[in-house]
This record gives C-alpha cells, structure tokens and sequence, in this order.
C-alpha cells in the first residue's frame, strides 16, 4: 500500500509498504479522506512537542470498512470516521470518562503511525459509523470535535459574549459551536482573510483585526465588560498570557492551544476578576456525536471549510504549500 512518512521536519517520503493485517478486535480500514491539521503541519515544521520521527502522520480519519471481527456491528464498505485518541481505558482519567486526557494516550499520527496511508488497523471501540454524511465531513469531525470539546468546557450558555481568539480552524470550530449553544461570538486574529471567513460562513458578531487598537475594540463591542468566556487558539505564548486581560470579571479563560513553554498571568488581577482557568484537551465521543448531529442538521459549513485537495501521492510535494498565508487555507483534505 502507498504510505506518506514525515522522515524528518520538511521531509515527507511516498513508498510502497506491506498492508497491515487486521489485529485481534481491530477494525481493518481502507482510508479515504485524510484532514490535515495544525499539528500536522507543526510535525512537518519540527514543532510538535510528543512527536519522535519518522512518522506517518494523519489523524483527522474518514474511510469504509475492509474487514472487521465477527459479530461487529460493521460490514465491509461500512462508512466509518476514526476516534484517533487511542486510549488505556484503565487510568485514572479513563475511569472517569475523560479518555481525552488519558494519562496513557496513544494519538495515530503522533505517538503512532496515522492515516496518510491506504490502509489502518484501529481497535474497534475507536472506529464509529459516518452514516448519514459524507466522507468529507467524516475527515473534518475531529478537529470540530475539539472545538465542541472546548466550548462545553467552558459552558457556553445563550446570552454570553464569547471571544475566540486566533481564527484558525480550531478557533473556527470553536465559534460554531459557541454559536450553536446561542453565545453571541466575536473572533480576533492578524489575518484579514480570516476574520472575512468567519464573518462570510460562521455568521460571527463581530470580527477584530489585531493591532494597535484592539483592546478598546473588544471593550467597546461588550460595553466595557469583556467577555463571559474567552478560548484561545493560538499556540502563541504571547497571545495565551494577553488573553487574561479580555476575561470579564467572574469570566473563564479556556486554554485550547498547547505550547512548548511555561504561561504566566498577573495573580492579583486573576483573582480580581475571580478567573476560571480551564485546560482543553482532544475530545471525548460525547464531543463526536456533538459534531454528527450538527453536520446532519446541517450547521456546519463543510464545504465552506473545506479550501484545499490533494491525493495521497501529491502529499510530498504539495504539503510544504498549506503553510503559505496567502494560500489562504482553511482545511486540506487528502484524498486515499
């Protein structure tokens, strides 16, 4: 089978591999969409912190059943997307439900091999039905699962003002589904594309251009109170730390990004607003079925989000262009 190996950061090889076997209570999938992410593009770029290489990466993961065991639910040509967070189920974390945050996690394209290949073994907890949807937006479920995960980690209620900040496509994932708990939602980012994006297809309330003037934008637009909830999906240390100062009083603070680098705030204003900080890992399948019941009721702008293809074998020459801006990628979908 034809596989796609990140040798090292800026080195992607095609080869001809041997197809795996299926292992015991394992779901044999043949991939068919592969959805490129940040951390996909940090990997290539040398700037994942848990990665070893080489590494074949992909974890955003739609494909059809091959084979699966017996008395499975599944049937081969079977739709299915892919839970890539491979989980203990034993720990601390696991036990009570956070799989998310498994103290063990094994996620495909990062601790192991993922998806930029024609063929995936998956223990079968981890492989799910993409019934009713397309294989497209099957791809695109886990990073909008990250973004469900977060916006239910900050409890999200109708009436709040939301501030996401850095329009990326998790920050993206974040304001549909603040908007879709009825937050009235407001993006800041540097890029002008992409604050057009979010006002064009996301329906945001408001769009802030990073710069001199920012802060009392944000401040006029929620009447000088901030907001109820700020996400930051950054990965910038920098944004991170500036993002306490856009909290209102009694407000949280959710951290989606993650960074190599220790985040500092000014205590004595933390605790003046009496700041909730929250962390927000991955996702759990509460989070999935979150996304496939609104890409089934159609509120979410799949094909608007999906900006980019490439096949499989495109993969080693085509993938250095997505870090472009001017490109203007949203999300990138391989075909398999």
């Amino acid at each position: 089978m034809l596989t796609v190996t990140c040798e090292k950061p800026g080195l992607l090889t095609a080869r001809e591999v041997q197809k795996p076997a299926r292992g015991e209570g394992e779901v044999l999938v043949r991939i068919r969409r592969v959805g490129v992410c940040g951390t996909d593009l940090h990997i290539f770029t040398g700037n994942q912190p848990y990665l070893s290489y080489p590494r074949v990466m992909g974890h955003e993961l739609s494909g059809t059943v091959e084979e699966a065991p017996a008395g499975s639910d599944f049937a081969p040509g079977d739709p299915v997307y892919i839970i890539p967070y491979i989980s203990c189920g034993e720990c601390h974390a696991c036990r009570q439900g956070k799989t998310n945050c498994c103290s063990g996690i094994r996620v495909l394209g990062v601790h192991r091999d993922g998806g930029m290949a024609e063929y995936l073994s998956v223990p079968a907890q981890f492989v799910c039905s993409a019934a009713g949807i397309s294989l497209d937006q099957a791809a695109m479920i886990e990073f909008l699962a990250i973004g469900a995960h977060a916006v239910r980690r900050g409890n999200a209620a109708p009436g709040q003002n939301v501030l996401v900040v850095g329009a990326g496509p998790i920050g993206m994932a974040v304001a549909i589904f603040a908007g879709l708990r009825g937050a009235t939602v407001t993006v800041i980012d540097g890029r002008e594309d992409r604050l057009a994006f979010c006002a064009r297809h996301l329906k945001v309330a408001a769009t802030v251009l990073l710069g001199a003037d920012d802060k009392d934008e944000l401040s006029r637009i929620t009447n000088g109170d901030f907001f109820d909830i700020v996400f930051d999906a950054t990965g910038s240390p920098k944004a991170m730390e500036r993002g306490f100062q856009f909290v209102a009083h009694g407000g949280s603070y959710v951290l989606v990004s993650i960074v190599a680098a220790d985040i500092a705030f000014n205590d004595p204003e933390f605790h003046k607003r009496e700041t909730t900080l929250l962390g927000s890992r991955n996702a759990t399948p509460e989070d999935f079925a979150t996304v496939m019941a609104a890409m089934r009721a159609g509120d979410v702008p799949s094909e608007a989000l999906n900006t980019h293809r490439m096949t499989l074998a495109e993969v080693p020459t085509r993938f250095a262009g997505l870090l472009e801006p001017a490109a203007g990628v949203v999300k990138a979908i391989v075909e398999v």
